[in-house]
């Protein structure tokens, strides 16, 4: 196990939409699935969630030409509805989302532990990026579909 500490990265953005709908969007297989990709030339064709402290969540990425492809895996240590998501990845780096309901959305702030192979700056701007995917298809689509 490494002894250095690992350094906190933090992304957010406000959701255009109630915190109950954005909830879902996050957390619901059938969205996952359209939105959890940082680049147009990325997918996600796979997503399962056994959302509760304990539970296990994977989201298959894959690249859209099938050259390379991981599965993003971890296990779940709390669970507050409509506000707090955290887990431990399959790699041991500790992630936390919040979700802030606010008069004109929904604040979403996830903070994660980095890890050792890319840059810090690779590491923020690739989470920001699915973040932004998740702003903007949960914005897109209608209420009715949540």
């Amino acid at each position: 196990m490494e002894s250095s500490k690992k350094e906190i990265i933090t992304v957010d953005t406000t959701v255009q939409k109630p915190v109950e709908k954005v909830w879902e969007c996050w957390t619901n297989p059938k969205h996952i699935t359209q939105w959890s990709n940082a680049s147009d030339d990325w997918h996600a064709p796979k997503a399962e969630n056994d959302l509760r402290a304990g539970g296990n969540f994977l989201t298959r990425m894959e690249a859209k030409d099938g050259s390379f492809g991981f599965d993003f895996t971890g296990v779940y240590d709390e669970v507050k509805q409509y506000e707090l998501i955290s887990y431990t990845l399959e790699d041991g780096r500790k992630v936390e989302i919040t979700f802030i309901d606010q008069e004109n959305g929904t604040k979403v702030v996830e903070t994660f532990q980095a890890e050792n192979t890319n840059s810090i700056e690779m590491q923020k701007a690739g989470w920001q990026a699915i973040l932004d995917n998740f702003k903007k298809y949960s914005e897109a689509i209608s209420t009715q579909e949540i």
